[in-house]
């Protein structure tokens, strides 16, 4: 646990990174009774940061939809550090501070801006769509 601490601080928001870390179990195996337990996964994406006040979780963002203004929508993946076993940095900076900051501070916006406005963040409604009848 101590190296993989060591190697979440070496991240820098804006890095390419991949993560290895086990996922939750539901307790069933897949097939020919293998233990389900340990499911190894690999994730990349870029890390913006590691949040979360009772668990710490690794914020990978992995799609970004810019909107304007530095205002992004997210597809993240958050990891928690104590699943992870291993992180490898892919590209340091692979996107600039900036563009980082503004991932980060979309991953973090509220329902409202600061001039009462709503935003096009994960405060608005998600609209199902249909495509035939």
């Amino acid at each position: 646990m101590k190296e993989i601490l060591n190697q979440i601080k070496c991240l820098t928001a804006g890095d390419l990174v991949m993560l290895e870390w086990h996922d939750a179990s539901i307790g069933k195996s897949l097939s020919n009774g293998v233990s389900g337990i340990d499911v190894p996964v690999k994730s990349w994406g870029v890390y913006i940061g590691t949040l979360g006040q009772k668990r710490r979780h690794i914020i990978l963002a992995q799609n970004c939809f810019r909107y304007s203004d530095g205002l992004y929508d997210i597809d993240y993946t958050a990891i928690p550090v104590p699943w992870t076993t291993n992180a490898t940095i892919i590209a340091k900076a692979h996107v600039d501070e900036a563009e980082a900051k503004d991932l980060l501070n979309s991953f973090l916006v509220n329902e409202k801006t600061k001039s009462d406005k709503p935003t096009l963040g994960r405060c608005l409604k998600q609209q199902r769509v249909r495509n035939h009848d």
